[in-house]
């Protein structure tokens, strides 16, 4: 009995909109805060500064075998017509404290086998996300569209004592590919969705940046949610973040040879909340 009550608020519920604390049903215009808060597991990780350099492995040599909190932050704005606007914010700060296992070489700078090390492998970015919802149905959706992201990286090596450091800070524009999906299942009493941008970038200005370099990025997540009251809706989400970038820059810094490859596959698990 109480499963059934369950189960007929929540048909009740998709079936005849109601406002939420933030959005009233009728609006032409929605804003749809969405937050998540879980754990990062790097499943691959390597980088190499300079053609001659180390291809170093975070994970294996860089204390990157653990798990890291990871958060994001979306504001969506549903539009007239089933158009949306979606502003993104993902930190992403990845620091760790480690002993060199082997010799190791960063461009120019050569660090003894030994030498304890502070690393940093951070890329927060900014995303600003275009999509139509080519679904004809009221309560699910099927979006496609583009996105643009803003990457700022920065990457360190430093002895411990500070004496000693290679650094890498790159910002650029990244055009992505956008497809997203909600499906709701209000005889089931749950709903579920998937969501993912990515490119895949051989051609320099394409790949947001000025040289030949290779890049790609996939960011593709599923979740699954509940329904709540005041349009509360609280969801769990399976991500997975790849991709990386390999090439030579036409400006390098003096003394290097501007070659850098960066290569990723990361995993996240992560509880979310949203306002609908």
């Amino acid at each position: 009995m109480f499963f059934s009550s369950i189960v007929a608020y929540s048909v009740l519920a998709v079936a005849v909109p109601e406002d939420s604390m933030l959005n009233r049903a009728e609006a032409g215009v929605q804003i749809n805060p969405v937050l998540e808060v879980g754990a990062l597991a790097p499943f691959s990780h390597t980088i190499q500064f300079g053609k001659s350099g180390s291809d170093f492995d975070y994970i294996s040599e860089g204390g990157q075998d653990n798990l890291f909190f990871f958060s994001r932050l979306a504001v969506d704005l549903k539009l007239p017509n089933r158009h949306s606007l979606t502003f993104l914010y993902q930190p992403l700060n990845l620091e760790t404290a480690v002993e060199a296992e082997r010799e190791l070489t960063f461009n120019d700078w050569v660090v003894p086998a030994g030498t304890p090390l502070d690393t940093r492998w951070g890329f927060e970015f900014f995303r600003l996300s275009w999509a139509r919802d080519v679904m004809q149905s009221e309560n699910s959706e099927l979006s496609l569209g583009f996105s643009m992201q803003i990457r700022n990286a920065i990457i360190d090596f430093e002895t411990a004592d500070g004496l000693a450091r290679d650094t890498l800070r790159d910002i650029g524009l990244v055009p992505l590919f956008k497809a997203r999906g909600r499906f709701d299942r209000p005889e089931d009493g749950y709903w579920w969705g998937f969501e993912a941008d990515g490119a895949y970038a051989p051609i320099k200005y394409i790949n947001g940046d000025t040289s030949d370099v290779l890049g790609a990025l996939l960011d593709a997540s599923v979740r699954v949610g509940a329904y709540g009251k005041n349009g509360i809706e609280p969801f769990l989400n399976l991500r997975y973040v790849g991709g990386g970038a390999e090439g030579t820059t036409n400006d390098p810094d003096p003394g290097e040879d501007g070659y850098n490859a960066n290569w990723l596959h990361f995993g996240v698990l992560s509880l979310g909340v949203q306002l609908r």
